[in-house]
């Protein structure tokens, strides 16, 4: 038999110990991680939920001195290392990152994974009691060492245990890895889907919350933004650093083996605090570089425009329900502007998409919130475009598009409003910047239309739509890492549904 990797194991190991380890030792684990971005702090990051192994922590720090050497290196570069190449060598390490699930339907899935060196990647999944083999992809510098495997040809909402090879090497997974196809598209059907933001660095490596959340078996995970990278401008080689320490984290490698995930990104995995299109004394190189390196580091079926115009807004179908996360950062212009936070573009292509959407539930995300509410609308659709929310609200109500669920994130903490219209009509927007744990503004606000408002907690948000009823319904709740239900909220399709025209 050929090695596996024997850190892969240990990770896996680890966490799947920290996963089962009782409330009282969970408590004792720092909820602040520290936001330095330094080596020192990174290490100290990892060593904060699940200890690591030497070689670990060995193959890290040889990687992070080489990425952040230079603005522009890359995965290629830290492979063609000699000492990263004797640690792995000698731990039998033959990728970096992953599996990772993605791009999900009834009948397919995406796996992406990361290698060490250019290598074949090939997906073997279990059906009807038979091996079938996809692929190979190759992973290659142009890919930054991502290859990304489509499985196709399954059954919808069916289990399905699966294996990762490179260049016909296994790759360790954990036991509970497995394929697990959306339930069949169409108007009924019932499906749960997780949402949230801001981890950041420090909240990837919560076990307690990644297991809770694979454990409540949605189909899928939106991660709206501020995830994994932070602050790191144009240093790509950074941005590189911190995705690996993302997927050196076992709690975030057991999540995405077995949970598809969908990203957009917000201001700190994009640039830096509030920046948008091209900050100030950067180039618009600098910015197809973050695309670049965001674009190979997750799976999500489509980036933006599909062409040289970029940007990172998608759309999907999971079961009844329609996805749209949408892009606020890389067309983002000057505040008050026209189409100032989506570009004109992206917002002809949301509402293309808003009138194509057929299901009886719609779920619209937005890095940033819909809401004024939380600091004055800082950063968000108050302040730097009005007139383009209003253009969108406006399209739902005059085309009586029903079931939209506003989503969001940004702001620490998690908060929910009622956003009530001329009409009477009300939408609903759902926060749950709380993956990371992080304080931030007041979640209390007086005299707002407020659903709930938490800070210094860790939680994400979930969306279970029954569209088998007459009037199908979708039940919000906020779930806390110890399980506990902070808040919910039930609505049918017809409280989301606007009024006709008077």
């Amino acid at each position: 038999m050929k090695p596996t990797s024997l850190l892969l194991i240990a990770l896996i190991v680890a966490a799947a110990g920290f996963a089962a380890q009782t409330k009282e030792t969970a408590s004792r684990a720092p909820k602040k991680g520290n936001k330095r971005g330094d080596l020192a702090g990174n290490l100290e990051l990892l060593k904060q939920w699940v200890p690591p192994s030497e070689a670990a922590l060995s193959l890290y720090t040889a990687a992070y001195k080489i990425l952040s050497a230079a603005p522009g290196a890359t995965f290629l570069d830290v492979g063609r290392d000699p000492e990263i190449q004797r640690i792995c060598r000698d731990h039998g390490i033959v990728h970096l990152g992953g599996p990772m699930l993605g791009a999900l339907t009834e009948s397919s899935v995406q796996v992406w994974l990361r290698t060490l060196q250019p290598a074949a990647v090939e997906v073997r999944v279990t059906i009807a009691g038979a091996e079938k083999t996809f692929g190979p992809v190759s992973s290659t510098a142009a890919t930054d060492l991502a290859a990304v495997v489509p499985v196709t040809g399954l059954q919808p909402a069916t289990r399905y245990s699966y294996r990762v090879l490179v260049d016909g090497q296994a790759v360790a997974l954990p036991e509970h890895a497995a394929i697990t196809t959306a339930p069949a598209s169409g108007p009924s059907g019932q499906v749960r889907i997780s949402f949230g933001s801001c981890y950041h660095r420090w909240g990837l490596g919560n076990p307690r919350q990644a297991e809770l959340m694979r454990r409540r078996g949605p189909a899928a995970f939106l991660a709206i933004g501020d995830i994994a990278v932070q602050d790191r401008n144009n240093h790509l080689g950074l941005h590189r650093a911190d995705y690996l320490h993302r997927d050196f984290q076992p709690a975030w490698r057991g999540l995405v083996a077995a949970l598809p995930v969908y990203a957009a990104w917000d201001d700190h995995d994009y640039f830096d605090n509030d920046k948008f299109g091209v900050p100030p004394g950067y180039t618009e190189r600098d910015r197809e570089g973050v695309w670049e390196v965001f674009r190979h580091s997750w799976n999500n079926p489509s980036y933006g425009l599909g062409d040289e115009r970029r940007g990172v807004f998608l759309r999907t179908r999971i079961g009844p329900c329609d996805i749209l996360m949408t892009d606020g950062r890389y067309f983002r212009t000057q505040p008050k502007q026209k189409d100032a936070l989506l570009g004109e573009a992206q917002m002809q292509w949301l509402e293309a998409q808003l009138l194509s959407c057929r299901g009886p539930f719609i779920i619209m995300s937005s890095g940033t919130m819909w809401s004024d509410y939380v600091s004055n609308g800082k950063d968000s659709w108050g302040v730097w475009d009005p007139e383009g929310r209003e253009r969108i609200l406006r399209l739902i109500e005059k085309h009586r598009i029903g079931g939209v669920l506003l989503i969001s994130g940004d702001r620490h903490g998690a908060r929910g409003f009622r956003l009530p219209r001329s009409s009477g009509f009300s939408f609903y927007e759902f926060e749950a910047a709380s993956l990371g744990g992080r304080s931030g503004p007041p979640v209390t606000i007086a005299g707002a239309p407020q659903l709930y408002g938490i800070a210094d907690q860790y939680a994400f948000g979930e969306f279970t739509i029954d569209a088998t009823r007459p009037d199908p319904t979708v039940e919000f709740r906020l779930m806390g890492e110890e399980g506990n239900t902070i808040y919910e909220l039930t609505l049918t399709r017809s409280q989301l549904t606007p009024p006709p025209a008077r």
